[in-house]
């Protein structure tokens, strides 16, 4: 059978999970190329894991390579029986796909009519029109071959077959009339099919926890189903080819019936070598694919780093070029191994099924003969008859390969179903608790927080915070102490372990998360820069509002933002991505500028800032503290994290943080008295470097304390 591969938007770096299997373990799909090559009519996943279905027939070493063993700390790979589906298509044959071709069918369809009803019938019309005329044309080839083929004179013959053949010119262009009709419905419904599918997944996923997000697991289940949108367009041809296949083996089928009960066995068993040859090799397929996608994305990563405009000026002053090279050319080439092996297997796989077609070929034919030689069969109706085998052999060839894809192509929509249903378990609540309209005080109490799949010490840890409405409070320690962690939970990211987070009277783990985001705004010292205009980057702070101009104006005007945005060469409408048509690029400073506006325009009554100023230069960091001053002041509540602890100073309250836990808080004064704990400590430290003389200062400092 023609082998396929799976192609990715980067068609660079190949490797085992999308376009082979690896011999030693060392390269992944996307490392001898971000996508494999096309090899074949049809793009497939081709295998890339150790074992196969045939006992382990051509088993590829487990070796881990030193590029895998260097850059990603051992193997990445993940056993064939993670995914549920390996065992349903290890253990599949010819029988067990067959009866469960309706079912595919079935649910192929019911997401074609979701996509466009009315392409599906066009489709549907086609084909089973096509199968019609086909068993049309064969009795009207008999009735030629028994007219030309039979007594009288050649004239009288050629004349008596005229109307026949007329018939099967009638029959043949109708076919193909249907046959483009099928192929313009079915090219309706790929691409539609593809984006119903691949919506259906991404709304689930963008409304799932974020504790999802971040689980290894989900991500392991979000690789393979993320195939499954493709795998869905792909099952509309080949449900099209199989039910093409299907009607033209039944009418051909009943004819040869009709010629001879005896030919029909024949038939069928001409095609069980191209069954078992089909099935053999996509087994192989199937499990390669799912053993080698966490490599694959390691493979696309090295080669995504090389081309990263990110990664591009360190990739050149440092040389890393050559490295980054070398490993990508380690893993390739295991895949190519890999590939070699699999293509060898694959040749003798065909080559013992061909020899049995063969060998079923000629015991066909033979039987024909006999059948003609003892006169239990007409020359004409023999004629009729080696057309018939040969079209029913090539549509039951075909049946089996397509329903085999098709059952293939399936089991990755599986897939996709199972991230769903996964999904909808981890979705965000829609319903909870109102929040009072005025929130008067928000209160963690004795809240503890460990992040999923980690048994180290719980990143926080009877945390005890409270924070009255337009006030500043500002969270400060050390890197890993838990300020940020107190934030997500703030915002309703993350629930607590155990404690509550109480808005006023309501416990925020039962409130309505929506109504809780909606009274947050958050400034991230690593906010998302949205590859989109500078409208878009700073309204995309209230994706539901209007993007009035003047409220934008404002906004930009408040994070100091208006001269980045007068600066750029279409104002608002300046794409804000390198590597597009009118792209521009703005510096660190700049960006977040306009992180600060998109939280202003935002205007909800919690603002959490972590590390606004952190790209600012001195005067427009002491501008954005002035700012969110006056934002305490118009009764907007501000969460600051910081290092800088001098931006702290006009704080209401000061939380310290310590592993986790709040060792000591209160106004800057008091935290400041001689005497004081960590925050004086750490105040004094971050001064002396200040002062004309650090050391002077830093040791009057602790002798004053």
């Amino acid at each position: 059978m023609t082998q396929r591969t799976r192609s990715t938007a980067n068609s660079t770096a190949t490797g085992p999970a999308e376009s082979g299997r690896r011999t030693d373990g060392a390269t992944g799909p996307g490392l001898s190329g971000a996508g494999p090559a096309d090899t074949g009519p049809e793009p497939e996943r081709e295998p890339g894991g150790t074992g196969s279905e045939d006992g382990g027939e051509g088993e590829a070493p487990e070796e881990v390579s030193e590029s895998e063993r260097l850059l990603f700390g051992g193997p990445l790979r993940h056993e064939a029986g993670w995914n549920q589906h390996s065992g349903s298509f290890l253990e599949l044959n010819l029988r067990t796909m067959i009866a469960r071709m309706p079912h595919l069918i079935a649910s192929t369809v019911r997401l074609a009519h979701r996509a466009d009803p009315r392409a599906l019938r066009q489709v549907a019309g086609a084909e089973f029109g096509g199968g019609v005329a086909q068993a049309v044309g064969l009795i009207a080839v008999n009735a030629v071959l028994v007219r030309i083929l039979g007594p009288g004179e050649t004239g009288d013959r050629i004349s008596a077959a005229v109307p026949a053949l007329i018939a099967v010119a009638v029959t043949a262009l109708i076919g193909a009339l249907l046959r483009s009709a099928s192929t313009a419905g079915t090219g309706r419904l790929e691409p539609k099919v593809f984006r119903v599918a691949t919506e259906e997944y991404l709304e689930r996923v963008a409304r799932v926890e974020l504790e999802a997000v971040e689980d290894e697991e989900f991500h392991k289940l979000l690789d393979s189903a993320q195939w499954g949108a493709e795998s869905a367009r792909r099952m509309i041809k080949f449900c099209t080819s199989v039910v093409a296949a299907a009607i033209s083996l039944i009418a051909a089928a009943g004819v040869l019936t009709v010629l001879h009960p005896a030919l029909l066995p024949l038939l069928a068993l001409m095609t069980l070598p191209s069954a078992w040859s089909s099935l053999t090799i996509a087994r192989r397929r199937y499990v390669s694919f799912h053993t080698w996608v966490q490599h694959a994305r390691a493979g696309q990563l090295l080669g995504r780093l090389l081309i990263d405009a990110q990664a591009a000026p360190e990739v050149r002053v440092h040389n890393i070029g050559p490295f980054l090279l070398k490993h990508f050319r380690t893993m390739a080439e295991t895949g190519e191994k890999e590939q070699t092996r699999l293509a060898g297997l694959a040749a003798r796989t065909g080559l013992i099924a061909s020899g049995w077609t063969g060998l079923t070929t000629a015991a066909t034919y033979a039987t024909l003969g006999l059948l003609l030689w003892t006169g239990a069969m007409d020359l004409a109706v023999a004629g009729t008859a080696v057309i018939a085998i040969r079209t029913g052999s090539a549509n039951l060839d075909a049946l089996v390969i397509q329903l085999n894809y098709l059952y293939e192509e399936s089991l990755f929509v599986a897939d996709m179903e199972r991230l769903c249903e996964e999904a909808d378990r981890r979705l965000i609540p829609g319903t909870g608790l109102p929040l009072p309209a005025e929130v008067e005080t928000i209160r963690f109490e004795n809240v503890s927080f460990t992040y999923p799949g980690v048994s180290e010490r719980p990143a926080l840890d009877g945390v005890d915070v409270t924070i009255p409405a337009g006030r500043i409070i500002a969270l400060v320690g050390n890197n890993g102490s838990g300020k940020s962690t107190l934030a997500k939970l703030l915002c309703g990211l993350y629930a607590p372990d155990t404690g509550r987070i109480m808005w006023d009277g309501v416990d925020a783990a039962e409130a309505d998360r929506a109504e809780l985001f909606d009274r947050v705004a958050v400034v991230a010292q690593d906010f998302y820069r949205w590859p989109f205009t500078a409208r878009v980057n700073v309204a995309i702070g209230r994706p539901d509002a209007p993007s009035d101009e003047h409220l934008l104006d404002a906004a930009a005007e408040y994070a100091g933002a208006g001269g980045t945005i007068g600066s750029l060469p279409r104002g608002w409408d300046t794409l804000l991505a390198r590597g597009y048509k009118g792209g521009h690029q703005i510096s660190g400073g700049q960006w977040q500028r306009l992180g600060i506006a998109r939280a202003r325009h935002r205007d909800a009554r919690v603002l959490v800032v972590d590390e606004p100023t952190s790209a600012l230069d001195a005067e427009a960091e002491q501008r954005v503290f002035d700012q969110i001053r006056a934002l305490a002041a118009e009764g907007q509540t501000i969460i600051l994290i910081t290092h800088r602890l001098h931006s702290v100073r006009h704080a209401d309250e000061i939380y310290v943080l310590e592993q986790g836990r709040v060792t000591e808080h209160g106004s800057f004064d008091e935290l400041m008295r001689p005497r004081g704990g960590a925050f004086r400590r750490m105040y004094l430290i971050q001064s002396s470097q200040y002062a004309y003389d650090d050391q002077h200062a830093y040791e009057e400092g602790e002798a004053r304390s």
